[in-house]
């Protein structure tokens, strides 16, 4: 059995898959498959998808199921993945050439049952690194330490033991279809650290119909989901109580947005959200002015 399943999470994205498929078959380890979860697309994807099994180059699992959003289709690759690691490639992402080879060697010789994965780097696709790189006196860390105690900042990659990305699966709300990731993150933070390595793994390019440019509109037309994300992010018991007061914030706008008035009721921290109310009603107010079109 291979040793590294790649990921991708798409949705209509057949204009810009290529670049993925392309980097793939460029990679000096071959040692991985190239999982595709296909959220529903109704364009070109699974003709594009089955040309490119029919060449052999790369090992392609295909999967079409209906449209779910990011953290369905992180559930179902997380259900059918059976190799040992997995790494999450957008579908407007690439790998550089040597990315696989340098993933199964750091997991080689530092790889154990006593971390969850590795955390490596993000760049732009001019080759630039995404925030700052991890700090170099360090060999293992959580991701929220490297964020909220190490000062890092940026997007990383992130490589799992598959057998630990298989617990926490995201919620899904009935139409809705947006779940923060790092709910699942954070969660494992709890449990392991993390084997850091300053190298490159993904390159990255943030379109316009991405959704890391359309949170507002992600925020508007799913409030269960970030409400239960936010929820979820009280709960953190390494959390300071400023990240703490801001998570509850954003719980009472978002449970406002969802028509859900019993705040205090379901929130795990009563005191901090009665303190973080009217600053969560004020947030309410801006997002569904903002966001009054939709």
């Amino acid at each position: 059995m291979k040793k590294l399943t790649v990921f991708t999470p798409t949705f209509n994205r057949a204009y810009c898959l290529g670049d993925c498929y392309e980097s793939l078959k460029k990679q000096t380890n071959k040692d991985f498959i190239w999982l595709i979860i296909d959220d529903g697309s109704t364009d070109n994807t699974k003709d594009l998808v089955n040309k490119w099994q029919s060449e052999s180059l790369v090992d392609i699992q295909y999967i079409w199921q209906e449209n779910q959003g990011m953290h369905g289709a992180h559930n179902t690759a997380y259900e059918l993945i059976k190799t040992e690691l997995n790494v999450c490639i957008d579908s407007d992402d690439y790998m550089p050439d040597d990315a696989v080879e340098k993933i199964l060697s750091m997991w080689e010789k530092e790889g154990s049952e006593n971390v969850s994965g590795l955390i490596g780097l993000d760049s732009y696709t001019n080759g630039a690194v995404i925030g700052s790189q991890l700090p170099a006196n360090l060999k293992t860390s959580t991701l929220f330490d490297l964020y909220y105690k190490h000062g890092v900042d940026g997007d990383k990659k992130l490589v799992y033991r598959t057998e630990l990305s298989k617990k926490f699966p995201y919620p899904v709300f009935e139409n809705e279809k947006y779940v923060g990731l790092a709910y699942k993150y954070y969660k494992l933070d709890q449990e392991y650290e993390m084997l850091l390595m300053n190298e490159v793994l993904c390159c990255v390019e943030y379109l316009p119909d991405g959704s890391s440019l359309n949170m507002l509109k992600q925020y508007r037309k799913n409030p269960k989901g970030f409400a239960f994300y936010r929820r979820e992010l009280m709960k953190v018991p390494f959390a300071n109580w400023e990240f703490k007061f801001k998570q509850a914030i954003h719980y009472v706008s978002s449970s406002l947005l969802s028509k859900e008035f019993n705040v205090l009721r379901e929130t795990p921290n009563k005191p901090l959200t009665t303190l973080a109310f009217p600053f969560g009603v004020l947030l309410f107010i801006f997002i569904s002015i903002k966001t009054r079109t939709i």
